[in-house]
């Protein structure tokens, strides 16, 4: 067998984002913890200098979904984990690093297949995603159906989707919420839905009706509790 070539240990490379994302997402609670989960969850990949222009994204609008490889920006860490706790698992089970999706990466990168909405030179609009305000992008990559869909493929440890929970509204915040709506000009109501069913609350904790929570969308704060077991119940939606 042919000996790998050598390679120093001290050798390192460095990367340039090629963009930013400008999110729905203002802060890390209450991000679906993977893309498409959310398919209201909306963006926009505006490109940096010299892959703003046209050429760069030629043949794009021929492509529905793209790959975004990324850095987990507000999770860099200066020592590696060998384990870590994924939400999956209530937060209380560990797994091996490369087992998991974990925003606690060895080189903080992490990876989204996103729908891709609307191609302009310089941007590029996305929904289904989980990406927060202000993401360096790394590169894009078009979705190949036929190569990238595995239709055998297994994973024992996320073997579906989290199962939903129901979302209720307050009379007065689902007016709240449809004036801001109509205001952004974004589906609101439907991604407040789309992101609280997932219940983004840690698995371990088991909050009475008297604790509230509170997420950033877009530019209002969105406040609810859980009324009783399994249900969330929107109180508010302010504006930031």
């Amino acid at each position: 067998m042919a000996a790998f070539p050598a390679i120093s240990l001290t050798m390192s490379y460095s990367v340039t984002p090629i963009g930013f994302v400008r999110s729905c997402f203002k802060e890390k609670f209450a991000i679906p913890r993977q893309p498409q989960l959310a398919p209201a969850a909306r963006g926009v990949l505006e490109l940096v200098p010299p892959f703003d222009q046209a050429e760069a994204v030629q043949g794009l609008e021929q492509v529905s979904h793209v790959w975004l490889l990324f850095l987990f920006h507000q999770a860099l860490e200066d020592k590696p984990r060998l384990k870590v706790r994924p939400p999956r698992l209530g937060g209380n089970q560990s797994l091996g690093v490369f087992a998991t999706r974990s925003t606690h990466r060895p080189n903080g990168i992490g990876q989204s297949v996103v729908r891709l909405e609307k191609v302009e030179a310089g941007r590029l609009w996305l929904s289904g995603i989980d990406l927060l305000d202000g993401t360096p992008v790394l590169d894009i990559k078009p979705y190949v159906p036929y190569a990238d869909r595995v239709a055998d493929a297994s994973n024992r440890i996320a073997e579906a989707a989290p199962a939903l929970i129901p979302v209720e509204w307050e009379d007065a915040a689902l007016i709240q919420a449809r004036e801001h709506q109509a205001r952004l000009e974004q589906p609101l109501v439907t991604l407040i839905e789309q992101c609280l069913a997932q219940d983004p609350r840690p698995a371990y904790q088991e909050p009475g009706p008297e604790r509230r929570y509170g997420a950033r969308l877009w530019d209002v704060d969105v406040h609810w509790h859980y009324p009783r077991p399994g249900t969330i119940r929107v109180l508010a939606v302010i504006k930031a």
